[in-house]
């Protein structure tokens, strides 16, 4: 049964517009953003994977599931925290949430939701 994990939490550091960045004619919007995963609690918790919700400003959902995070099922024990960075393309502003799943030392399964971030396209009307 999956639960969330009190003392794992996810933060969003910073998302930055990045138009130098190589992106499709039909998304040509992207935006890198910096998260962190901080584990308060006294529980050992193993990244399994991630789901992404991303709700573009004209009403287009896009859902992104997969294993681990940016290619890595990082292992945060009590006390640390795991930050990594990547990107997100769009056709123009959007938001974004989720959720990080995750399994502890003793094999439960647990989630820690992704607060709502917002990608804000410069200028964008």
């Amino acid at each position: 049964m999956l639960r969330k994990l009190d003392g794992l939490s996810v933060r969003v550091d910073d998302v930055i517009y990045m138009p130098s960045l190589d992106a499709p004619d039909e998304r040509p919007h992207p935006f890198v953003y910096f998260i962190s995963i901080k584990n308060d609690s006294p529980e050992k918790v193993t990244i399994r994977g991630r789901k992404w919700i991303v709700r573009e400003g004209d009403g287009e959902v896009t859902v992104v599931e997969g294993d681990g995070v940016v290619g890595q099922t990082p292992v945060i024990a009590p006390g640390e925290s795991f930050s990594y960075n990547s990107y997100h393309v769009t056709r123009g502003d959007a938001v974004a949430e989720g959720a990080f799943f995750g399994e502890t030392g003793g094999g439960d399964w647990v989630f820690a939701p992704i607060p709502e971030f917002k990608l804000t396209v410069p200028g964008w009307a």
